[in-house]
């Protein structure tokens, strides 16, 4: 059953979480918080993910998911990050059996990300690449991964191209009339954090969504009218 804090659900106080667990046999977690201030993201995380482990290793639960971030484990930087792999060590760490799942950026987050790298009057990039995937394919994989036998370990999905920041910001941002230039910086971080050409996309096997980024435009494009 989905649960959230609009049904009496809350992570970081445990109100409702081990009554809802009740004869649950697998738990999904896609909670998240999207701050970055290191102390409070950090704090989110880990109590949130605590109070699951906890609430499902009373309820008896034999598969607990995780919904991580492709490039986590080798950028652990203060914040975000770090959190986000301070929760993955935690799951694996609970003697429940797991999955983690790793994802690349979704394309939803594309506007965003391009918004949140504007430097005066243009939108500076970082150097490397991205593989995004639609939101819909993350949510098919999830629901896989969760009706199946628990990896301990770790499961990472991506969209089916490869390219630049340029490649993917650059239409979503024309799409919504952001007529900025976009500049393409070797040196430029990701909101903070330094990477290289592929720390954002998988080193090895990985699950590949269907939707590709032409077809997911096409269908932001109906929608607006």
């Amino acid at each position: 059953m989905p649960a959230a804090l609009q049904t009496g659900f809350d992570t970081i106080t445990g109100q409702g979480v081990r009554d809802t667990f009740k004869g649950a046999e697998a738990v999904l977690d896609v909670t998240n918080r999207a701050v970055f201030e290191p102390d409070v993201v950090m704090n989110f995380f880990t109590t949130s993910t605590r109070t699951l482990l906890d609430a499902g290793r009373a309820a008896g639960v034999r598969h607990h998911v995780v919904l991580s971030i492709v490039g986590v484990d080798r950028l652990a930087y203060p914040g975000y990050l770090s959190a986000k792999a301070a929760q993955e060590q935690l799951v694996a760490d609970s003697g429940i059996p797991f999955t983690t799942v790793r994802s690349t950026q979704f394309f939803e987050n594309l506007i965003v990300m391009g918004a949140g790298m504007a430097q005066d009057d243009r939108i500076v990039l970082p150097g490397a690449d991205l593989q995004p995937i639609a939101a819909v394919d993350v949510a098919a994989a999830l629901a896989e991964v969760v009706t199946s036998t628990p990896a301990d370990g770790v499961v990472e999905i991506a969209g089916p191209e490869r390219g630049s920041f340029a490649r993917f910001i650059g239409p979503v941002l024309a799409a919504q009339g952001d007529a900025r230039p976009i500049r393409t910086d070797v040196n430029a971080d990701y909101f903070g954090v330094p990477i290289v050409h592929d720390s954002l996309v998988p080193l090895g096997a990985a699950r590949i969504g269907r939707t590709t980024f032409e077809d997911w435009s096409a269908s932001q494009a109906s929608l607006r009218g």
